[in-house]
């Protein structure tokens, strides 16, 4: 169940000029702006022929956030989300974030893995305050230093996209839905800043994986 709907519900009607035919209606449901969250864009705000991906119907599964395990270079991770913020964690002992003075840190890097939603961004969030603190603007994978915020389409980058390719094939569900978005337009829930990283453009990495499915009918 996410939100207030039952996954795998389809309802096809056309509602209006953004509501296109053959697709589920609750998918662009109107939910009044007072329940709406801080950092909430609503399925009613979809523009003509684009769909939020909304955490209230089923959708919600191709979020970072979802609860779709997946298995990535060996390790295991409860979310896509999980793996992201994982990456801001010190990888051992060693690590010289871990042997930083006056840094602390509440979770280690296998617990954040086995985090999802908002649990597993709090966790990235405290990192983000211990990497501010630091000084430093990169995470890691595999003892590799990878910049944080970048516009290149570097090794984080295609970490995320192999990342995300692992959490749709290994979770049916998450595939389904995914090419049951036919040709529309995704769009994030949330509100993003306009220079947001590629890495953090996660509906247009999705998108990029649905034409490929769709394509090669994987």
């Amino acid at each position: 169940m996410i939100g207030n709907r039952a996954i795998g519900t389809f309802e096809l009607e056309l509602v209006s000029p953004t509501r296109p035919a053959g697709y589920p209606a609750h998918w662009w449901l109107t939910v009044p702006e007072t329940e709406a969250a801080s950092w909430e864009i609503l399925p009613q705000q979809a523009g003509s022929g684009e769909v939020i991906l909304s955490k209230r119907n089923e959708l919600g599964l191709l979020s970072n956030f979802a609860p779709t395990p997946l298995v990535f270079q060996g390790r295991t991770y409860q979310s896509l989300e999980g793996f992201w913020q994982a990456m801001k964690y010190p990888e051992g002992k060693t690590d010289p974030r871990a042997t930083f003075p006056g840094i602390t840190w509440r979770y280690d890097r296998d617990e954040v893995s086995r985090m999802v939603g908002f649990e597993a961004k709090a966790a990235g969030k405290l990192a983000s305050e211990n990497m501010r603190r630091m000084g430093i603007d990169w995470v890691t994978f595999d003892g590799q230093r990878l910049p944080y915020r970048t516009m290149e389409r570097g090794t984080h980058y295609q970490l995320i996209v192999q990342a995300t390719w692992a959490k749709v094939r290994q979770n049916p569900r998450v595939r389904d839905t995914l090419l049951a978005t036919g040709g529309l337009t995704l769009r994030p829930d949330h509100h993003q800043p306009s220079d947001a990283p590629p890495a953090w453009r996660y509906h247009e990495i999705l998108m990029a994986i649905r034409a490929v499915l769709a394509a090669s009918d994987e």
